[in-house]
């Protein structure tokens, strides 16, 4: 039996749960402990899923069982956190951004190839059912040339669920929710070449959950023209206002010369995929496998495990640092965009991932 990959994960808030639930199932990895600052979540996680509660992440970083952390700290502390871990010699998926800047994103990949280890990153959410039966039909042709897509991100307002809503506005919904449609159509298409985009703060003073007021200063509302260097012209919409729930306009749309195809949800994995020639109504179309039915939509340890094969059978992982620092420097581009009015180049490139196997024909 080939030996399993001990798996430490770092942050035990909302999303750790989800992760540490897949985490737990694979035959490929075994799910060795938690560290969080507040000692007493690491605890309690570890508790529900049989494994080891760490004092602190430099006791978590010394045990040597611990070979791959999953980084799920706030995004403030990624690049520092991820820097850490590889730093002591462990591989590292992070959950998204990969960074807050560019500069940053870039030492941190180099910091991981410097010492042969494997870095990688979320989003991963094109590794899904639906979004690869997608990304078949695309590479076969049958949309023709792709010119435009849509990608809509209207994510809702997050204290309306989220106990700490504070770091998201921090950071708003460009780096935390738009990098699921731009990691995908970069996934798809290779890099971005230039943006141009418009930002603004459409609803400033919010209430949390508990009734305490904040203010926020980071646009929750953009728009972006995204070039990419291989494929369409993309329209980006991504706010902290409007719920996807309420709303018709969510996924992504890819307009080509001989058709049209409709992706449901950039994000869960059992959701809708229409297509249709150009001119003619959207239709349902199968998945290429039965999609994956967790409670959560997602399969929050996909891109982990990915990578814990790609080590057993020496093969790049998918989900990499290089994308996700590409990705970074797309949303940094915006940033200036908004704030100048003028368009950004990009210029940073990346190897696409390969299709999931059985997506192949």
């Amino acid at each position: 039996m080939t030996k399993k990959l001990g798996v430490a994960i770092l942050g035990c808030g909302n999303i750790a749960e989800p992760y540490a639930e897949t985490l737990a199932t694979y035959p490929e990895i075994e799910l060795i402990g938690m560290a969080d600052l507040e000692v007493t979540r690491a605890e309690a996680l570890a508790a529900k899923f049989g494994c080891r509660a760490y004092p602190s992440i430099e006791a978590m970083l010394a045990d040597e069982a611990v070979e791959l952390v999953v980084n799920l700290t706030i995004h403030h502390a990624h690049a520092a956190t991820t820097t850490l871990c590889l730093e002591a010699g462990k591989h590292v998926h992070c959950e998204k951004p990969l960074a807050l800047t560019y500069e940053e994103a870039r030492v941190v990949v180099e910091l991981a190839r410097q010492k042969g280890l494997r870095l990688g990153c979320s989003p991963f959410t094109y590794m899904g059912e639906a979004q690869q039966t997608a990304w078949k039909i695309i590479r076969e042709g049958k949309l023709g040339q792709i010119r435009v897509a849509f990608a809509e991100v209207n994510w809702g307002r997050i204290e309306s669920w989220h106990p700490a809503p504070g770091p998201f506005y921090q950071v708003g919904a460009l780096f935390d929710v738009a990098v699921y449609p731009l990691t995908m159509l970069t996934a798809f298409f290779g890099p971005a070449r230039q943006v141009w985009a418009y930002g603004k703060v459409v609803h400033p003073d919010r209430v949390t959950r508990e009734g305490i007021p904040f203010h926020i200063d980071t646009p929750d509302f953009v728009v972006a023209v995204i070039e990419l260097e291989n494929g369409p012209l993309v329209r980006l919409t991504s706010d902290f206002y409007v719920s996807r729930h309420s709303s018709k306009q969510d996924g992504i749309e890819f307009h080509g010369d001989l058709g049209t195809l409709y992706l449901q949800s950039w994000h869960d994995f059992n959701v809708a995929v229409e297509v249709a020639e150009f001119g003619q109504p959207l239709q349902p179309v199968a998945l290429i496998r039965p999609a994956y039915e967790g409670k959560r939509k997602v399969e929050w340890g996909r891109a982990v495990r990915d990578m814990a094969q790609a080590l057993a059978e020496d093969r790049p992982h998918r989900a990499t640092g290089e994308q996700a620092a590409h990705v970074v420097e797309i949303l940094n581009a915006v940033t200036q965009s908004i704030e100048t009015s003028q368009p950004v180049a990009v210029r940073s490139s990346f190897t696409p991932p390969a299709p999931m196997v059985w997506a192949l024909p």
